[in-house]
């Protein structure tokens, strides 16, 4: 078993533009924004493409009771993900509108404030509601925003006593500082750091990745993975590396193909019983048969609108 911990986003695509629109019976032009809404963020995401892989995961998340909270629901659901540890949150849901470029790329303008996923309190996150799992993937907005972050590390940092911790910053540069991000301080706790090649340019920037890399080697993360969107990835298991190639495809969007990745690098990993310590039994060449699966896993996802990750690979 899986545990995610994090975050639901509703992701937003605006449908056609106002000047599709014929004008009103006045003569005036009709001005309005169609929006398609899908169920996303990145820890949500993660744990769908884990679950439709076939790896038994649980979402420890705070899922609103309006309609993005049952829009989640049904879709962490429908992907066969446990929700026995979530909360019941009061607050609104965290929305986000993208906006993609040619290549499928988006850019999000997020409606955060006060939402429910940043709201954890101690209470809320004890180790009976993570339960008896291998691994713990956590990070994203979650572990940066205020006021639920402190016992977000708080609660991983504990986990860690008796799972694999694994860390996606997926950095929100509109929503959090540089210093809302100490990914070092991260690395004490966790054992798998992913991030892209984005993340990395905001986190160290002009810092080539193997110096990074054996920044956060350093400070205690034994397997860092950089995805380098179509380049691939870099594998770096205790300062030892190797590239992945990515495979050609046509790419729809990129939306969660990051997401996905993570989530096959985690279920390679776990299929190969490599989770639940510290990743004692790991080489380089097993890390990059496991980087191998997730890129293609997160292709998969590129094919396709939205986060929809595949129930098959």
């Amino acid at each position: 078993m899986i545990a995610v911990l994090g975050e639901c986003v509703a992701d937003g695509f605006t449908t056609r533009s106002p000047a599709d629109h014929p004008p009103s019976e006045s003569g005036g032009e009709a001005v309005e924004l169609g929006l398609r809404v899908l169920p996303g963020g990145g820890p949500a995401n993660t744990a769908v493409a884990l679950a439709r892989l076939g790896t038994p995961t649980r979402f420890l998340g705070r899922l609103s009771g309006d309609v993005f909270g049952e829009l989640f629901r049904r879709h962490l659901a429908s992907s066969g993900v446990d929700l026995s540890a979530s909360v019941d949150a009061k607050e609104a849901s965290t929305l986000a509108v993208a906006a993609l470029d040619a290549g499928g790329q988006a850019e999000y303008t997020f409606y955060a404030e006060g939402t429910a996923d940043w709201q954890w309190t101690p209470y809320e996150l004890d180790l009976d509601r993570l339960g008896p799992v291998a691994c713990l993937h956590t990070g994203s907005l979650a572990l940066a925003r205020e006021p639920g972050r402190a016992a977000v590390e708080a609660f991983a940092r504990e986990a860690a006593e008796r799972a694999t911790i694994s860390i996606d910053p997926n950095v929100r540069p509109s929503l959090a500082t540089l210093a809302d991000y100490p990914v070092s301080r991260w690395c004490e706790w966790t054992d798998i750091l992913k991030l892209s090649a984005d993340d990395l340019d905001f986190l160290l920037p002009g810092v080539p990745i193997e110096r990074a890399c054996d920044t956060w080697h350093a400070a205690g993360a034994r397997l860092i993975v950089v995805t380098r969107g179509a380049a691939g990835a870099l594998v770096s298991l205790d300062g030892e590396r190797a590239s992945v190639p990515a495979p050609e495809v046509d790419v729809v969007d990129t939306v969660g193909a990051g997401d996905s990745f993570t989530a096959g690098l985690l279920h390679s990993l776990a299929a190969k019983d490599l989770l639940g310590g510290r990743l004692d039994g790991l080489d380089l060449g097993t890390a990059v048969e496991a980087a191998e699966f997730a890129v293609r896993v997160a292709a998969l996802t590129c094919s396709v609108a939205g986060a929809n990750p595949p129930w098959t690979v």
